[in-house]
């Protein structure tokens, strides 16, 4: 007696396994990866989870080219978190240079503190101790665990929102701020193993950054083109609120970046006069000053003097 045939896929019997609602994307994106992704100093194993903690600070809103050489020099001058602790916070803000938007350098030197006096110096694997550090939000968290340590967990950036805006749910552009649909859709396309789902946040990250970009998206170039929604539909245009653009001329930004490159080329004290000479009108710059002195960016000091942070 021969034993019974076994019934195909789909019936009854033995219905066909579920495929994950990612899957499809997940080959192509980490295959394309795997042959694309630029050679990054931080995605190289000797960084360690110290260096990729500092490129995560330092890429928020900053292109990738402006960092490379502030990464590198903070690197070789703190190579681990307790040297940068040991430092006064105001030389972590000299150092971050022109960076842009430099209250990174204080969250970071904090943070560094924090790691030096709670783990003993290493930067931890564990999700929750990483948003539980100063300075460190849910995006840090993720990224750092999954580059860092292998683990699975959705990394949400700009460039991967925008991705899964067109290639799942067929917009231009993911809402200005990242929502609690945004955050489901990711979990969701997650792949189930811990290394894959490291593997497709990095993958999906890099094809937002050189080939979905912002503007003129490269589809010819896209590995999942033939799967998007948003191209399938005929690349319809943004409907939503308009995009938020980043002006900086003439802004209290600018007047601020001004302020503090004063500060930190001083090597000690600067007079109120030096300081009034970086911008000519007294109200924005008084605006933007108090600003820096708020943000503990700058310490005031009697006699009308100022200086970079030593505590």
């Amino acid at each position: 007696m021969t034993a019974p045939t076994k019934p195909p896929y789909g019936t009854a019997a033995d219905p066909a396994p579920e495929r994950a609602p990612g899957e499809p994307l997940h080959s192509p994106v980490i295959d394309w990866f795997d042959e694309h992704a630029r050679d990054l100093p931080w995605r190289r194993p000797e960084a360690g989870a110290w260096g990729v903690m500092v490129s995560e600070f330092m890429l928020q809103q900053t292109p990738v080219n402006r960092v490379l050489p502030v990464y590198e020099q903070w690197l070789a001058r703190w190579p681990r978190p307790a040297d940068l602790a040991a430092e006064a916070p105001g030389e972590a803000v000299r150092a971050w240079g022109r960076l842009g938007y430099p209250r990174r350098a204080l969250r970071l030197h904090g943070a560094a503190v924090a790691i030096t006096e709670r783990h003993g110096g290493d930067v931890p694997a564990d999700h929750a101790q990483l948003l539980a550090l100063p300075g460190i939000g849910e995006y840090t968290a993720a990224a750092v665990a999954s580059f860092a340590y292998g683990q699975r967990h959705a990394v949400l950036d700009t460039n991967v929102r925008r991705v899964f805006a067109r290639a799942v749910t067929g917009v231009q552009y993911p809402p200005n701020a990242t929502t609690a649909a945004e955050r489901r859709l990711a979990r969701t396309l997650l792949p189930e193993d811990a290394e894959t789902a490291a593997r497709w946040a990095a993958a999906s990250m890099e094809l937002g950054a050189l080939v979905c970009t912002a503007k003129n998206e490269s589809c010819h170039r896209c590995p999942i083109a033939a799967q998007c929604a948003w191209r399938l539909a005929g690349k319809p245009a943004h409907e939503g609120p308009p995009r938020r653009g980043q002006t900086y001329a003439g802004t209290d930004r600018q007047v601020r970046g001004r302020l503090l490159a004063v500060l930190r080329e001083a090597h000690g004290p600067v007079p109120q006069t030096a300081l009034d000479r970086v911008w000519h009108e007294p109200v924005q710059r008084a605006r933007a000053l108090d600003g820096l002195v708020a943000d503990g960016l700058v310490e005031p000091l009697p006699g009308g003097l100022y200086r970079l942070p030593l505590a």
